[in-house]
């Protein structure tokens, strides 16, 4: 495998409405610098720089002779979004990826970096993603409550992190004041109202 592809074999899958489960990673991370795609392995799903995909997927798309192409109609390539993105200047793109893309990845560069959480939040908000978007890059355990309510459904989480310690961190709080992806706004108000 290629120094400019990362992989983890395992990642923790939080599907809305279903329990965390650890689960066998399908998808490299391929980050688009002195390597073709077609060096890629071609057994596995990959994700593709979204501004790779920008210069170069989208012409690809229409040659139903291209690797790229292929890949497409078997449903084994995704695009993942830097944390410096500016999705929002992409929206033709994006809608028209709902339709090919079965997961799309948002990096988070280094932990203190948080701009992906406000990306996983656009897609799910205002562009009404329903697909899966995955937490790529210095994932670390402290993220999954966050990620969890503004739209990631999977982490891709960083080689040293205790994957038992982090099921269990979707459990830690019973009630929730944040605005969540989700469920409604506060488990408290639904208690407040059941007890009237």
């Amino acid at each position: 495998m290629s120094e400019h592809v990362s992989q983890t074999n395992r990642v923790l899958s939080y599907p809305k409405g279903g329990k965390p489960a650890i689960i066998t990673n399908e998808w490299q991370v391929w980050h688009g610098d002195e390597t073709e795609l077609s060096n890629l392995n071609p057994k596995q799903k990959v994700l593709v720089p979204f501004s790779w995909w920008l210069m170069h997927g989208q012409a690809q798309v229409k040659d139903s002779t291209s690797e790229l192409a292929k890949r497409i109609q078997e449903k084994t390539i995704g695009v993942w979004f830097a944390a410096d993105d500016d999705i929002l200047k992409h929206l033709d793109v994006i809608e028209a990826g709902k339709l090919i893309w079965p997961l799309v990845g948002a990096d988070f560069p280094i932990f203190r970096d948080g701009r992906s959480f406000s990306t996983a939040a656009l897609l799910r908000e205002r562009f009404h993603w329903t697909g899966e978007i995955r937490a790529i890059g210095d994932v670390l355990i402290d993220q999954l409550i966050l990620g969890a309510r503004s739209g990631f459904d999977s982490f891709a989480l960083r080689a040293d992190q205790n994957t038992d310690v982090a099921l269990k961190q979707f459990n830690l709080f019973t009630v929730t004041t944040q605005n969540s992806w989700r469920d409604c706004r506060s488990q408290l108000s639904n208690r407040l109202t059941e007890a009237v």
